[in-house]
């Protein structure tokens, strides 16, 4: 199906930061070798193998999140030491008005609005409150009150930002196998998004 899930990594804060914020405790900045391997040692053992994980609050992640359901956007409110900013329905729904209706096997059409399953009878059901929502707005109605019949396959975007401390505690969580299946996809594409040589502080279990 078109219309896949998409990270973009928009920024980041690098590694020199944080081992300098460390570095501000022992006043020990002339050992640093400016986010080098000392610089990411250190940041390893005091963030990681000492437990002080307060330190790692310093270095931030900005994400750009496409293509997701707001069934899994419900899920991300529960990692509550993040910003959010999500497209709003209020503006948005008009693209959806303007479609031609769907029937209930449109999948490949339906991808544009919704994230589809695989599971035939589920994605069915959501192609049919697709088109009554369509409908809906064709007769006029707001999208404020329009937006209570959206199906949570309906799909949204948003700007996601995250320091290491709360991202590690989400990849460990989000990529296990006990994980629902969209939101293990996007822990796996969020870890794939960040630098290289940010990796070592994350733990992803593979797919």
């Amino acid at each position: 199906m078109g219309h896949i899930m998409k990270i973009t990594l928009l920024q980041h804060t690098s590694l020199e930061v944080c081992a300098s914020a460390i570095r501000t405790c022992w006043q020990s900045f002339d050992k640093s070798d400016n986010g080098g391997e000392k610089d990411r040692e250190l940041i390893d053992r005091v963030g990681n193998k000492f437990k002080h994980a307060s330190t790692l609050e310093h270095l931030v992640y900005t994400f750009y999140i496409q293509g997701i359901s707001r069934a899994l956007l419900q899920e991300l409110a529960r990692h509550r030491i993040a910003s959010l900013s999500v497209k709003s329905t209020r503006y948005t729904l008009k693209e959806l008005k303007n479609e031609e209706s769907f029937t209930c096997r449109d999948f490949e059409k339906a991808s544009k609005y919704l994230v589809i399953t695989h599971n035939e009878k589920v994605d069915e059901m959501s192609i049919k409150a697709l088109e009554n929502l369509r409908i809906i707005l064709k007769e006029g109605i707001s999208n404020d009150v329009a937006k209570y019949c959206l199906p949570e396959s309906y799909k949204t975007e948003l700007t996601w930002t995250i320091n290491a401390r709360s991202l590690q505690n989400f990849l460990t969580l989000r990529s296990g196998k006990s994980a629902l299946w969209e939101i293990r996809n996007l822990a796996h594409k969020l870890y794939d998004s960040l630098p290289n040589e940010h990796r070592y502080l994350f733990t992803c279990e593979k797919l």
